[in-house]
C-alpha cells in the first residue's frame, strides 16, 4: 500500500518536472556581479529549468534550516523533560521497591467508602445532579 501511494505521488511529480524542463530548456545567464551587467565578472549560463529548480531546492533547505534553528528551545525543553521523567521513574521504582517489604496485613489502609464518583452528594463541580 505504501509503495502504491509513493508511486501515486512520485510519478505525477516526475512528469511535472519533465514537462517543466522541456518547456524551459532555453539558456539563461545568471550574473553574480551587481556592478557590471554587460560583462559580469562572475556569471553562469544554465538552462532556465535548472536555475528555477535549484532556487526552489535552496529555498527549501534555507527554510528547513531556519525552522530547525528556531525550534532549538523546544528541543532543549523536550530533552530536559525527558531527563526529569527518567529521574522520576527511577525514584518511583526505588520507592516501590522500598515499600514492598514493609507492607504487611496490619499496615494496610482501609478501602475508601463508596460515596460516588463526584462525592457523597452525587453532584459535579458545578452543582448539577448526576
Amino acid at each position: 500500500m505504501r509503495k502504491f501511494i509513493t508511486a501515486l505521488v512520485v510519478i505525477p511529480l516526475g512528469l511535472i518536472f519533465i514537462i517543466f524542463a522541456v518547456a524551459n530548456r532555453h539558456w539563461v545567464t545568471v550574473s553574480f556581479d551587481p556592478f557590471n551587467s554587460i560583462t559580469p565578472a562572475i556569471a553562469v549560463t544554465l538552462p532556465l529549468f535548472v536555475v528555477i529548480i535549484a532556487s526552489a531546492i535552496l529555498g527549501v533547505i534555507a527554510g528547513g534550516a531556519a525552522t530547525w534553528v528556531r525550534q532549538r528551545r523546544w528541543r532543549r525543553a523536550a530533552r530536559q523533560h525527558e531527563a526529569d521523567a527518567r529521574q522520576a521513574r527511577a525514584e518511583l521504582t526505588d520507592l516501590r521497591a522500598a515499600a514492598v517489604p514493609s507492607r504487611g496485613d496490619a499496615q494496610r489502609l482501609p478501602a475508601p467508602a463508596q460515596i460516588g464518583f463526584y462525592g457523597s452528594a452525587g453532584r459535579d463541580k458545578q452543582g448539577a445532579t448526576l
